[in-house]
């Protein structure tokens, strides 16, 4: 999945039924996630055999951290 822009993680959970993928929040916007996740599902399908499904799912997050004295 780093062949997609702005991927910085990416994981199998749930005994390989979900791939997570996390994309920095400053290269993809919350449209660009939707359409990443399709694209990425697309290329599962594709490019491997499967019984089942399997879920894509795009996190796209901003953390804001301040420490207080």
């Amino acid at each position: 999945t780093r062949s997609f822009r702005g991927v910085e993680e990416a994981y199998a959970v749930q005994g390989g039924r979900e791939v997570r993928i996390y994309v920095a929040e400053n290269q993809v916007d919350d449209r660009a996630a939707i359409s990443l996740s399709s694209e990425i599902a697309r290329k599962i399908s594709d490019e491997m055999t499967f019984p089942g499904q399997i879920r894509v799912t795009v996190i796209r997050e901003m953390r804001a951290i301040e420490v207080a004295n």
